[in-house]
This record gives C-alpha cells, sequence and structure tokens, in this order.
C-alpha cells in the first residue's frame, strides 16, 4: 500500500446500535471504493474492532468498524481514542436507539465530529424525516440534515440535495443524473433547507443576525461554514443511503475529506518524561517521532500485532523506538497497516496515520513509544472496568492450564477481560463486561485456541469472626518413643473491633508457663488457624487472641506441639464465642433513565439491597446508590438490560463486611 501524508488520511470511526448496519455500510464503501461486489448485509453481530483502510481520490479514509453492544465497550473505546471524526449509523427502520446515544456520548467524551448516516433507506416504510426529529429533539440545532430522499413505487431511486435544492438519480450502472424535486418533497425540502440554515446561523453572531434579519447565505459562505464547524464538532450533518443496494456510499465518502478533519486539524499532547514538559505532538510530521498502542491483536497463526497511531514524526521501517514504561528499546524492523484481519506492509507512517507492529515483546495496550533521546508519554485511554464475574473451569480437566494460558492471550486483545486466581476461596475467576461479553469470550476460546470452559455462579467470599467471648485450653500431646510432643496453651478470644485483620495477638504470660521462645510459635499456630474457619471453612477475621496461661516440657516441647495446640485452641474457642458468617457488601451505582427508576428499585430491594439515595442527572437519568451482598448481585447486569432495554449501567465496589442473614448456608467446596 502506497504511503499517504498526514492531510490525506481521515481516521474515522462508525459506532451505532447493534444491527443499525455498520459493518455492511463499511463494506458498501469498500465495494464503491475498489469496483468490487461486497457483501452488505451483516450475517451476525459484530464483537471486535477492525480496521480497513479505504482509498478515496487521493485520500485516505481509515475506517475503524466497531460492535454496537453495550457488551463489547472496551473494543468502542479503544476505536475511538484514535478516531479523529465519526460516523453514527441509524436504522432509519428503528430510529435512535440505546446504542445511538452511547455513541453520542463516546463523541462528546472524545471531542470527535460526527456524521450521523441513516441506513435501511430502501425499505419502503423508513421515515428519514422522523429519524432527523428524533435527533434534533434529542441534540438540539446542531443537527444539519444534508439530504431528502427520493421514491418512486416504493423504491429508494434518488435523493434531493438540501444545501443545493437539487435532484439526482440513480442509473442502472451506479451513476447518478440530474433530475427535478419531486413535488411531494418540496415542503420536506423547505423545512430541512430551514433547519441546515439555522445550524449555520448558530455559528457565528454575524450569521446570528443575519439570519433574523431575513438575509439569506450564499452557498459559498454554507459551504465554508459547514467546513469549518463540521470540523469543530458544532454542526453534525445527517445523511442517509442503502446499504444493500450501494446507494448513499459516494456522496458520504466526498463529504467524509471534504467536512471531517485530517489528523493535522486535531490537537494532541503528551509528556516529555525527561523534564515533565507538555510535548505539542499535534500530528506534525516535522516534529520528534511518537505513537500510541490503542490496541492489540493476539492470533495463533498470524502472531501478535500492536496497533499503533503515529502522534508526531514520521516512523520508517528498522527504526528504533522506546517504550518508556518498560525501559525497553524496540526494533521496528516492518511497519505494516491492517486491512481488515490482513497485514499488508509499508515502508513508514506519517503523523496521524494507523498502522501496526509485529511481535514486540512487552509492548501494551495504551502504551506509548517515542525515542530515548525524546521519550513522550501520552494519557492512557480510560477503558470501562468489568463487573460481570464468572468462574470458570476447563471443561476438560487436563486443560486447565492450557485454558488459562489462552485466556490471558485473549485479555492481550480485550482490556476488559480479568483473568483471576481466587486462591483463598480455590476458584479461577473471569471478569467481563457482561454474561453476554463472556459467552462470546467461550466462544473465541474455542474457535482460537480449540479449547473450552465452563462458567458457573462464583462462591461468594463469606468470613467468619465471633461476637462473644471464650476461655478456652488445649493441650497437644503425644508420646511414641523417643521425644514426644508437648505444648499446651491457654486463651482468651474477644472481638477485636476490625473486620479487615484477621486477628489480633497478645500475650500476658506470667512466670514463664509458656516460655518466651515458643511465644511466636502460638502466632503463627493462630495465624494458620484463621485461614479456614471452624464454622464453614471461611477465613476468621476480627477475633483479639490473649495468650495468658499454659505449661511447657523441658523435653518434648516445641515449635510445632505449641503451634498446633494453638490451632485447635483457636477452633475450640471460635466455637464457643458465638460464631457468625459476614458477608461482603458492595456499594453499588445503577444509572437509568427517570422512567425506569422505580422498576430498578424494585429489583434492588428483592436481591435485599438498601437505597442510600436517588441523584437525578441533567440529561434525564437517576443515579441510584445502594448497598448489595455480593450473594445477590450476580446476574444484576442481564436483568437491569431487560429491564430497562440496555439503557442502565452499573458501577460497584468493596464496601465492608456485615453478619450473614440467620440461616445463610453457604454453598459446599466442590
Amino acid at each position: 500500500m502506497k504511503v499517504f501524508t498526514t492531510d490525506k488520511i481521515r481516521n474515522v470511526v462508525v459506532l451505532g446500535h447493534s444491527g443499525a448496519g455498520k459493518s455492511s455500510l463499511v463494506a458498501a464503501m469498500n465495494g464503491i471504493a475498489t469496483s468490487t461486489k461486497q457483501r452488505t448485509t451483516e450475517s451476525c453481530a459484530t464483537t471486535q474492532m477492525t480496521v480497513l483502510p479505504i482509498l478515496w481520490e487521493d485520500c485516505k479514509i481509515n475506517v475503524l468498524d466497531t460492535p454496537g453492544a453495550a457488551d463489547f465497550v472496551g473494543e468502542m473505546e479503544e476505536a475511538v481514542s484514535a478516531a479523529d471524526a465519526a460516523i453514527i449509523v441509524i436504522s432509519g427502520k428503528n430510529g435512535v436507539e440505546n446504542g445511538t446515544r452511547r455513541a453520542w456520548k463516546l463523541c462528546e467524551q472524545y471531542n470527535l465530529p460526527r456524521i450521523i448516516y441513516v441506513s435501511d433507506m430502501d425499505i419502503d416504510d423508513v421515515s428519514y424525516k422522523n429519524v432527523v426529529l428524533q435527533l434534533q429533539e434529542l441534540y438540539g440545532k446542531c443537527i444539519a440534515p444534508f439530504h431528502l430522499p427520493i421514491r418512486e413505487n416504493g423504491q429508494f431511486v434518488g435523493y434531493v440535495n438540501v444545501l443545493q435544492q437539487r435532484a439526482k438519480r440513480w442509473k442502472d450502472d451506479g451513476t447518478v443524473e440530474k433530475c427535478d424535486v419531486p413535488e411531494y418533497n418540496l415542503e420536506n425540502l423547505e423545512i430541512f433547507r430551514e433547519a441546515l440554515m439555522e445550524a449555520v446561523a448558530e455559528t457565528s453572531d454575524e450569521f446570528l443576525d443575519r439570519y433574523f434579519n431575513g438575509d439569506t447565505f450564499s452557498e459559498n459562505e454554507i459551504r465554508q461554514a459547514l467546513r469549518y464547524n463540521v470540523a469543530e464538532g458544532s454542526i453534525v450533518p445527517v445523511m442517509m443511503g442503502s446499504n444493500t443496494l450501494g446507494r448513499g456510499m459516494y456522496t458520504l465518502m466526498v463529504d467524509i475529506i471534504k467536512y471531517l478533519p485530517a489528523p493535522d486539524q486535531r490537537k494532541c499532547a503528551g509528556i516529555n518524561a525527561t523534564n515533565n514538559e507538555v510535548f505539542e505532538a499535534d500530528y506534525n510530521f516535522s516534529k520528534a517521532k511518537s505513537a500510541y498502542v490503542f490496541k492489540t491483536i493476539v492470533d495463533p497463526f498470524i502472531g501478535k500485532y500492536s496497533l499503533i497511531k503515529v502522534q508526531s514524526g514520521v516512523l520508517k521501517s528498522d527504526d528504533t523506538l522506546y517504550n518508556y514504561h518498560k525501559e525497553q528499546e524496540v526494533k521496528a524492523s516492518k511497519l505494516f497497516v491492517m486491512n481488515g484481519t490482513k497485514a499488508e506492509e509499508v515502508p513508514e507512517l506519517h503523523a496521524g496515520d494507523i498502522g501496526a507492529l509485529s511481535k514486540v515483546t512487552g509492548l501494551q495496550t495504551t502504551d506509548s513509544l517515542s525515542t530515548k533521546a525524546n521519550p513522550i508519554l501520552y494519557i492512557r485511554t480510560t477503558i470501562s472496568k468489568p463487573y460481570c464475574t464468572m468462574r470458570y473451569q476447563a471443561k476438560n480437566p487436563k486443560e486447565e492450564e492450557k485454558v488459562t494460558q489462552s485466556l490471558h492471550k485473549l485479555a492481550e486483545e480485550d482490556v476488559t477481560l480479568r483473568v483471576e486466581n481466587d486462591s483463598e476461596n480455590r476458584q479461577t475467576l473471569i471478569h467481563g463486561i457482561s454474561e453476554q461479553h463472556l459467552a462470546a469470550v467461550c466462544d473465541r476460546l474455542k474457535t482460537k485456541y480449540n479449547v473450552e470452559m465452563e462458567l458457573s455462579k462464583p462462591k461468594v467470599a463469606y468470613k467468619e469472626t465471633i461476637r462473644g467471648t471464650s476461655d478456652v485450653e488445649y493441650k497437644h500431646k503425644k508420646q511414641s518413643g523417643g521425644h514426644g510432643q508437648y505444648g499446651h496453651v491457654k486463651i482468651k478470644l474477644t472481638p477485636s473491633g476490625d473486620l479487615t485483620r484477621a486477628y489480633e495477638f497478645e500475650e500476658t504470660v506470667v512466670g514463664g508457663a509458656v516460655p518466651k521462645n515458643f511465644f511466636p510459635a502460638v502466632e503463627k499456630g493462630i495465624a494458620d488457624g484463621t485461614l479456614s474457619g471452624p464454622l464453614a471453612g471461611y477465613p476468621v477475621v476480627g477475633v483479639h487472641v490473649n495468650l495468658y496461661d499454659g505449661s511447657s516440657h523441658s523435653v518434648d516441647s516445641s515449635e510445632a506441639a505449641f503451634k498446633t495446640a494453638a490451632t485447635m485452641a483457636l477452633r475450640d474457642g471460635i466455637m464457643k464465642a458465638q460464631p457468625i458468617l459476614l458477608e461482603p457488601i458492595a456499594s453499588l451505582s445503577v444509572t437509568a433513565p427517570e422512567e425506569q427508576v422505580g422498576d430498578v428499585m424494585g429489583e434492588l430491594s428483592k436481591r435485599r439491597a438498601k437505597i442510600m439515595g436517588m441523584n437525578p442527572q441533567d440529561d434525564g437519568t437517576t443515579v441510584v446508590d445502594a448497598e448489595i451482598p455480593y450473594a445477590t448481585i450476580y446476574g444484576i447486569g442481564t436483568v437491569l438490560h431487560s429491564l430497562t432495554g440496555g439503557s442502565a449501567t452499573y458501577t460497584y465496589e468493596f464496601l465492608k463486611y456485615e453478619p450473614a442473614p440467620e440461616g445463610t448456608k453457604p454453598e459446599q467446596e466442590d
């Protein structure tokens, strides 16, 4: 593939609700650009971000196609971090959906200019006007409809250019011819033209005054205002087309080049690690070279690729780069651009371009690359935290290690996936965004690494403590020829009041009943005893242990004997001091549309949650704060998704331990 300079590059992320037509749009755009027939129907939901460079005119559009489901939000966040603009795809059939709102919020968060593309225009009963009205109601006067559909006999046959007030029809060979604006379009054309003029007027005080004074803008003035304000993000064009018919792609790509910014029209800054000064990279090809790793691909057949965006300078094959995070020099022996799943070698990458490095050890997503003489660090992308936790086991017990190793490779690619060995509760855990996300991980594990795992509900990390006091003794005495074993302790147990520590130990022995040199062994016995409590085998916390008496034998006493005596005395003492189970409690925040808060609170009440507060937000949502037992939090994401149509989000973190309800029966060990 040829090399493109910064001004000839557009980095565009495609966002939208699942099923809106993102991947089929990308395929249709590529088909128009390459003059090849592409498959333009989505056979299944996308679960991973892909990069596809589309060559158009003398430019390259790096299209980052993303999943629409919130289950794969990490893929969207990675793609958005590398983009300079966005196309938000809306199904004309379904209108504005939760994924549309989520896409808009991401664009706002990353300050991305955007174009809205309405798909499914070949469906007869689709109303483009209704979609525009929905968008204007949500986002105001920045929404600027560029086109209007022309239909004949239920067929999508052409469009009206709102700016020019001219119409065009598609011919059989895919080209267009001019035609008259149909009479039935005139009323909507006037409405849309007014909306477009209002969006232009809002861009400056001068234009606003002229607009209110009844003045008209020339086509040249409108285009100049659009070029500046679309790139700035204060005007959002609305376009349309049919992915299956390949109609609307030409005008979309022309307008991507015309209105969306090249990288050097965007700001980009890092920190020089040597002097802590701001490094204004700004995708300037003449500055010191630097890059940012925004995505990792690990494949058992093609190996590992680190997807990068060049922040400044020009990267060339055989360049030596420096990973400041790892204090490691990296040899970029070859540079690639990713074309879907295919890597194509290029001699150099200019500032603002997206490419890839192959098989670089230690390089991870969100790392920065630069030169050792000029080490630059870029702010790491904030990726959504995984809150869905499940227990995993290999379907074939002999493949347990292979499953875990394969999961770690998947976690290199998917930064919202986390693998944990919970040794305290003797379980292996996997954390993801949702149950659907983890189900997709199972599928990828089987497809890519030919191993299978089973998911189940995780065991709750209960603990044990005491509410009362006890005074016990234990004498460990054995005689079997030669030296025997003798250790005798008397201890008092009381609640320590500190549930963050297993135990507090003190000794008040007088007269040397237990020699001082055995005190550490007694404490080690207490420590071992708290690892698995006598009530249900869970760790013990919040116990104060006072060693106040005991006895020893001049020959048979040993550290091992006193350690055993202490452990056994502790177990007996706990059972005599009103032992109870403690359950972990999480601090939970659920954000949901105001009209669905009642359903959310009802669900939380079923799960023994205590509502701590409700905070209405400016965007029409309400944040419900609650304290909820971990024993009931399992599956909450799936239920909230079902209750709110996917519009609710939630976060939680460990808060404290509280006494479990009487009659709680934790699951037994396997």
